[in-house]
This record gives C-alpha cells, sequence and structure tokens, in this order.
C-alpha cells in the first residue's frame, strides 16, 4: 500500500483502538493498581503507627520496671533502734537494810516495863522506800517507833528509829531472846512487801536485858 502525505496512521484492519497507548502508558502506571497501592500504602501508614505506638508503650513499661527495680534495690537506711525500756526498780527488800544500833532510854511517859532500842533503816538505790509499818513477834511484847510511820527514806540515806518495847504480860516474853526479829513493811513504785530482818546477837542480848529488867522475878 503506498502512503501519500503526512497525517496519522490509520489502524489497520484488526486493530482495535484500545491497544493505542493512552496517556498513562508512556508513564508505565496501570490506572486500575492505584486503588491497591493507596490501601497498601494505608495499611503500611497504620502499621507504622501502630508499631511506634507498641515502642513507646514497651519503652515506658520497661522504664517504670526498671525504676522499680532500682527503688526496690536501692540502699535502706535503717530507723535507728528503739531505745531499750528502763529495767524495772528493785523490789524493796533488796535495798533497804536494818541495823540494830544502841540501846536508848525510854520516853517520860511511856508506861511501866518500857525500855527503847535504836534502829538505823538505810536505803542504798533504787525509787524512794516508805517505811509503813514496824512489829515483832512476841504476844507480850508491845512496840512503838519514833518517829512514827509512815517514812520515806531516799536513797543513799538513812533513817534512826527509835523503838519503844513495853511489856505487856511477862509469862509470854522469852526469857532469853535466841534470833529476835523485826518486821518491816516497806514501799516503793516496784511492790508493797513485809520483810523480816534479823538483827543480830547485839540486838538479841540487849532485848534480852530490856525483859529481864522490865519483868524481873517474873520470870520462872
Amino acid at each position: 500500500m503506498e502512503l501519500s502525505g503526512v497525517g496519522p496512521v490509520e489502524p489497520g484492519e484488526g486493530t482495535r483502538a484500545s491497544d493505542t497507548p493512552g496517556p498513562d502508558s508512556a508513564s508505565g502506571g496501570d490506572p486500575r493498581l492505584r486503588p491497591r497501592e493507596a490501601l497498601l500504602s494505608g495499611l503500611v501508614s497504620r502499621y507504622e503507627r501502630h508499631r511506634r505506638a507498641a515502642l513507646a508503650a514497651t519503652a515506658a513499661a520497661l522504664l517504670l520496671a526498671g525504676g522499680g527495680y532500682l527503688y526496690a534495690t536501692r540502699p535502706h537506711q535503717l530507723p535507728p533502734p528503739a531505745p531499750e525500756p528502763a529495767p524495772p526498780p528493785p523490789y524493796p527488800s533488796q535495798v533497804v537494810d536494818v541495823a540494830y544500833l544502841e540501846p536508848a532510854p525510854a520516853p517520860r511517859d511511856a508506861a511501866p516495863r518500857s525500855f527503847g532500842l535504836t534502829v538505823l533503816v538505810s536505803v542504798s538505790a533504787g525509787p524512794p522506800v516508805t517505811v509503813t509499818r514496824i512489829s515483832q513477834p512476841y504476844a507480850g511484847l508491845a512496840l512503838t517507833p519514833e518517829p512514827l510511820p509512815p517514812l520515806r527514806i531516799a536513797a543513799g540515806t538513812a533513817r534512826k528509829i527509835v523503838i519503844t518495847m513495853r511489856v505487856t504480860e511477862c509469862g509470854k516474853v522469852p526469857e532469853s531472846a535466841g534470833l529476835p526479829f523485826l518486821d518491816v513493811t516497806l514501799r516503793n513504785t516496784r511492790a508493797i512487801e513485809v520483810h523480816s530482818y534479823i538483827l543480830g546477837s547485839r540486838y538479841a542480848h540487849a532485848l534480852s536485858d530490856g525483859l529481864h529488867v522490865a519483868c524481873g522475878n517474873d520470870f520462872r
């Protein structure tokens, strides 16, 4: 076939217009692929956002876990130990001593058959001790201390007490006192106690002499 003139080549027989490259063919793109690419691009963007969020959450969790571990394992400063409670004060009988000193004249207004003995009550330690009562075991003998109880005695001090003995019935007192004692009632902040004090041989002799003078021939 001979060509004449200049112009577009007409499609030949059996040729479709769709086979002619369109405007997009020059760029090599296929319009039918654009929705798929957009979907993939959206999925990728969404994945990236989720991944960044997950990484941020993981980093925060690791930071919190690390901080908790550091807090739990940090060296703790122990509080100072509580002071130990003070020991209780001693029982009064543990710190009180009663000693015989010497005979004493009976008071002028004393009843007949009376005689006096002087003792010393001392407190060695602890809170003050109060002497609330002094007595003796013999039924035929009455006892009056001077000064009268209660007597408060501080630690490290002592008090002289003159004990006036009055024989009420000679038949109920011993002719020779062997180991005479005094019952002394003591009180401090710890306890109240009745303690028996054996005052020794000097006190026994002085008591026996006073009984012999008071009773005379009434001893048989």
